[in-house]
């Protein structure tokens, strides 16, 4: 059956999460946003949020603010607002540092754990650039003790997993196509081998359900500015499960990972519990706006955005393939509803143009190289009849071009 605008305003009538909406700002008047998977939406009230801590802790606090415990306990009390959407319980789960840094540090502690005659760190070819830049700098830093191994696009993942892997390190959700890795099959085959594996969830956290403790993971990081809304450089998460949290070491020791902050000891000394996975100081400006942005979701069923996103996505792809199969699109987003995140991925050989002139068009997207458009879905704040006008859009500079 076609699907036309009085089937998208039917969906949205019937949306729980319609008066959300107005927990974001609303954007560029007209503009249409489809890129969460590269920059969330601002949360409404953390403009409010940023300025009283910015005039009153720091204005006049100075600092006498550091001393406040909402300061200090920041990446912990955010960290446990973060775990319940991610499949973690409240003490698995710090914030702070940047995506990167926190691989840097659960690679390598995942690594101490294992003994030396494991050599390989396994992963893709098309996983994140940074992550594998890291991976590769380990291997560097190492003395090559350590072997990359990457597995090609369309190889099996779980058949390379073998005695001789240490790590295996991979992004759930595909920053290129969208498609979700199988988070519990690859867990298991890896602890099945002897090895450990470190999630990037950098995709998934806030888009899509991710269940860590479900599925067995040990490690696993995450940014905080993409589907968590928490703003442009957004300190990051780290995910350590419970059990290796007294055995895990952090290989950045700084200050905030002391098990005395304070006490100024020349030594070092782990803390208990997440915080050894801390290195600096909190980004007290930062971690403000995070905040706000997971505060959105305090009172709600994770499952209900979750849901909601697959709907959003799936009526993308049937939009897609309704109104723009004859123009020359692929989707490469999987269509099984289990196999995608939050964003859908449709290929064109005049990608790169199509991308620039549906932003000047109204509908804020992304492209990656070589032929990939991107489209990221927020739950909170999309419409389903916003789809119906974004893929008329799109047919409308297709037709132009």
């Amino acid at each position: 059956m076609a699907i036309d605008l009085e089937h998208c305003k039917d969906l949205d009538a019937a949306d729980p999460l319609a008066e959300f909406r107005d927990r974001f700002e609303a954007g560029e008047e007209g503009a249409i946003y489809l890129d969460a998977n590269s920059l969330g939406p601002l949360p409404a009230d953390a403009p409010a949020r940023l300025e009283a801590t910015v005039r009153e802790a720091w204005g006049r606090g100075r600092s006498r603010s550091w001393a406040n415990p909402r300061w200090i306990g920041a990446p912990a009390r955010i960290g446990a607002k973060l775990a319940r959407l991610i499949g973690a319980e409240d003490d698995e789960v710090i914030v702070g540092d940047g995506t990167s840094v926190n691989l840097f540090k659960l690679l390598m502690a995942a690594l101490a754990l294992q003994p030396e005659g494991r050599r390989v760190i396994l992963s893709e070819r098309d996983n994140f650039p940074s992550d594998l830049h890291i991976a590769q700098g380990i291997v560097a830093l190492r003395g090559h003790r350590y072997e990359l191994k990457m597995v090609e696009q369309g190889d099996d993942i779980l058949a390379a997993i073998n005695q001789e892997v240490s790590v295996v390190t991979l992004t759930h959700a595909s920053f290129r196509t969208g498609a979700c890795h199988d988070l519990k099959a690859i867990t298991h085959r890896a602890h099945q081998a002897g090895a450990l594996v470190v999630w990037d969830i950098s995709h998934s956290a806030g888009a899509t359900e991710v269940d860590l403790n479900g599925a067995g993971v040990d490690f696993a990081v995450g940014c905080g500015y993409k589907y968590l809304g928490g703003g442009p450089g957004a300190p990051a998460f780290a995910f350590v499960r419970r059990d290796l949290q007294a055995t895990a070491s952090n290989p950045l020791t700084g200050w905030m990972s002391h098990a005395d902050t304070m006490s100024f000891e020349t030594d070092y000394r782990p803390a208990d519990g997440m915080r050894r996975f801390l290195c600096g100081s909190p980004e007290v400006l930062a971690l403000t706006v995070l905040e706000a942005a997971l505060d959105v979701w305090e009172g709600i069923d994770p499952s209900l955005a979750f849901e909601k996103n697959r709907a959003l996505t799936g009526l993308f792809i049937d939009l897609v393939e309704q109104e723009l199969s004859s123009f020359g699109f692929t989707i490469i987003t999987p269509k099984e509803t289990d196999r995608r995140g939050g964003q859908v991925t449709i290929a064109h050989e005049r990608g790169a143009e199509l991308s620039e002139a549906l932003i000047k068009a109204g509908v804020l997207c992304s492209f990656r190289p070589p032929n990939a458009m991107r489209f990221g879905f927020q739950p909170f704040c999309l419409r389903f009849t916003d789809l119906w006008e974004a893929v008329g859009r799109l047919r409308g500079v297709v037709e132009k071009a």
